[in-house]
């Protein structure tokens, strides 16, 4: 097996290949995006709100923390590795993750799906606020979030370049590298990557906060070859891996966990995600196809350490495989409609395998005992979506219809009937943009979107990291949610913003419900999966930029409200208000700087009823962060060059985002004061 350990990453870098051309690590492709749509389309001409999120140099965090402090953004987390993203309040079963298009799907209980590519290797992150589910089917309720590598284009001469980059970071002692190369020619173009990191335990203001470091490496190629001027082949081939990855959100102890246990806290030792996708572009007539074929595997090694007998007491693992196909065929209908007709087809399979001990006092028995047996989803979609306008005013409309069955062999230890079931889901979208003059926009959307319950939520019977002992339901009914937004979008050279009013209901939403009872044998609190009556959340939330002479000053603002009305209370974990101001003076050449304040209100709206009291209410705080450094030009071998020096936490400040997992009281601190170097450079 490959490894490659982070410090040897860099140097592999810094022993790159000649000069060529290539994008800088740290500029964003314009103000395109290619997931709203599902092609190349400009932000501001797009009835829904968009971020597109710069790939920091090297890879400074996980993905899920790109979007920590945006408009409408935010990360749940149970430890540095664990960063789930919430789009408008709604977490990772409500929001579709993918990498370079293709969706992760896996039955993720601690940590996050979105943390299995590391950032060195990132290009841009493209995240899509709202209803989803016409273009990508199941889950895409809060919206998509599409990780985007690099790619490169073919050329008419031979040409080699790349990317370098480095980090080093105080408040974790962590190092990390990445290094990209690209080769093109007129029917060729090739990209390779190679990315590692490797962080010790963080410090917060308190003291280093345990079981905070891990590894991982990630491998990257793509390949593109031209067979005539009317097709192209394509090959996409990711490999991620992680080790020691612990999960401190997750230590429980009592609550039904036998005394002479102690602590209880879930980690990983070993985690991967690999991809395998082929695929085609055709020029068919007047449109052209997209279309791909794919395997996805994420494995992953569950275990449950127990801090009085100092090893672990549960093991479990499982590799969540998903065979998917899908195409797309963009093409104009006269001179007014632009086309998108596509199908979408996946199966996902897991079959996790847990031994546990639970002979008291010795807890050595080493007993099977899986949470079920071969569980299947499978899902099925056709889709339409037509861009057109009428006058001024542009429209698109879409519309989509998905089967999904799930099944399994077994749920938990003994049931092995009344596990299937089937449902058709319909989807739509309709959106308008209409200019109100050269610079400013004004949009609205309606949509309806959908959520299958996962293999988890169907199936598992079990006890996981949080305390309790979960039941499953295969016979969940999906979540349906019906949206609305109202939006003004301004760009041009002067004064940028764009602000947004959203209104999202959920019917039959699907949630873990505490429910008074505890286990007979192991003494846990049940908490059982079911459809609850409604849910809503509404909120409004926007960003603005602003050039003051040589400077750039910015601003954004989320604040929302979700309300569970079956227990007439607030939503469990919904963001607090936050407001961030940032000033800066950029440079393409030369000194450039930034600096940010983030202040989040206190959350005191906790669900008492239904998470049974152990959702308690968080502080606000004010965070400062700063960053500077200098933009070279040309520098030997290299085309352009950069170094940055990021100050994060500048005061200090303790503090736990409300999302942050964990004992209530007990929650695990954010990151104290530290400062990170980055190396970066092109050729």
């Amino acid at each position: 097996m490959l490894r490659l350990r982070p410090l040897a990453v860099a140097v592999l870098g810094l022993s790159a290949l000649p000069v060529s051309s290539l994008v800088h690590a740290e500029t964003l492709l314009g103000a395109q995006t290619v997931t709203a749509k599902g092609y190349a389309a400009d932000t501001l001409e797009t009835p829904q709100a968009v971020e597109i999120l710069q790939a920091p140099a090297a890879g400074g965090t996980v993905a899920g923390g790109l979007l920590r402090g945006k408009p409408g953004l935010a990360a749940q987390s149970d430890g540095a590795w664990g960063q789930n993203p919430v789009l408008r309040g709604l977490k990772k079963e409500s929001v579709v993750v993918m990498v370079d298009g293709v969706r992760m799907n896996s039955a993720q209980p601690q940590g996050a799906i979105a943390s299995f590519l590391d950032l060195g290797l990132l290009e841009r992150a493209e995240v899509v606020k709202g209803p989803g589910s016409v273009l990508y089917g199941s889950g895409a309720m809060g919206g998509v979030v599409n990780l985007i590598t690099p790619d490169v284009g073919f050329s008419a001469e031979d040409e080699l370049g790349g990317r370098i980059g480095a980090r080093f970071s105080s408040v974790d002692k962590g190092v990390a590298g990445a290094a990209l190369l690209t080769r093109s020619s007129a029917n060729s173009a090739l990209v390779l990557g190679v990315a590692g990191r490797d962080v010790d335990d963080y410090r917060s203001p308190d003291a280093r906060e345990d079981r905070t470091g891990y590894q991982s490496d990630t491998l990257l190629a793509k390949y593109k070859h031209k067979l005539n001027e009317d097709l192209t082949l394509r090959v996409n081939l990711q490999r991620h891996e992680d080790e020691d990855v612990w999960y401190p959100g997750s230590a429980r102890s009592g609550a039904g966990i036998p005394a002479p246990l102690g602590t209880a806290t879930i980690h990983s030792p070993e985690q991967r995600r690999e991809l395998y996708e082929l695929g085609v572009d055709a020029r068919l007539g007047e449109g052209t196809l997209a279309a791909e074929v794919y395997r996805q595997e994420v494995f992953r090694q569950i275990r449950a350490f127990s801090s009085a007998k100092q090893r672990d007491y549960v093991r479990n693992d499982v590799t969540f495989v998903t065979d998917g196909a899908k195409a797309k065929y963009l093409f104009p209908v006269g001179d007014n409609h632009l086309l998108t007709v596509g199908a979408d087809l996946w199966r996902m399979r897991g079959d996790p395998e847990r031994y546990i001990d639970n002979n008291p006092p010795a807890f050595d028995n080493n007993m099977r005992n899986d949470p079920f047996n071969k569980g299947v989803i499978e899902s099925a979609g056709v889709f339409l979506q037509d861009e057109f306008s009428v006058g001024q005013t542009r429209f698109i409309a879409g519309a989509r219809f998905d089967r999904v069955t799930g099944d399994a062999a077994r749920k938990g230890m003994t049931q092995t009937t009344g596990l299937e079931k089937t449902d058709n889901n319909l989807s739509w979208s309709l959106g308008a943009i209409q200019p109100l003059n050269e610079n400013l926009s004004a949009y609205a959307n309606v949509g309806r979107a959908y959520r299958a319950p996962d293999m988890r939520e169907r199936f598992e019977d079990s006890a996981r990291g949080d305390g309790y002992y979960h039941v499953g339901n295969p016979q969940l009914d999906p979540e349906v949610s019906t949206s609305f937004e109202l939006g003004l979008k301004q760009g041009g050279a002067g004064l940028q913003y764009q602000l947004a009013a959203f209104y999202t209901r959920i019917d039959d939403y699907i949630a873990g419900r505490v429910t008074g009872a505890n286990h007979p044998q192991n003494g846990l609190p049940f908490k059982r999966t079911g459809n609850l009556d409604k849910v809503t959340i509404h909120g409004i939330e926007g960003s603005a930029s602003l050039p003051v002479g040589a400077f750039i000053a910015d601003a954004g603002f989320t604040w929302l409200r979700g309300k569970n009305h079956q227990d007439d209370e607030p939503l469990f974990q919904m963001p607090a208000p936050e407001l961030t101001l940032g000033i800066g003076r950029p440079a393409e050449r030369g000194f450039w700087w930034r600096a940010q304040l983030r202040a989040v209100s206190e959350q005191d709206r906790i669900a008492t009823r239904f998470t049974n009291g152990t959702e308690n209410a968080t502080a606000g705080f004010v965070t400062a962060d700063a960053e500077f450094g200098w933009r070279f030009g040309k520098v030997g071998a290299f085309e352009s060059a950069g170094l940055a020096v990021q100050l994060s936490n500048l005061a200090d400040k303790r503090y736990h985002e409300h999302q942050t997992e964990g004992v209530s009281g007990n929650e695990l601190a954010a990151p104290g004061r530290g400062i990170a170097l980055s190396l970066n450079g092109s050729f």
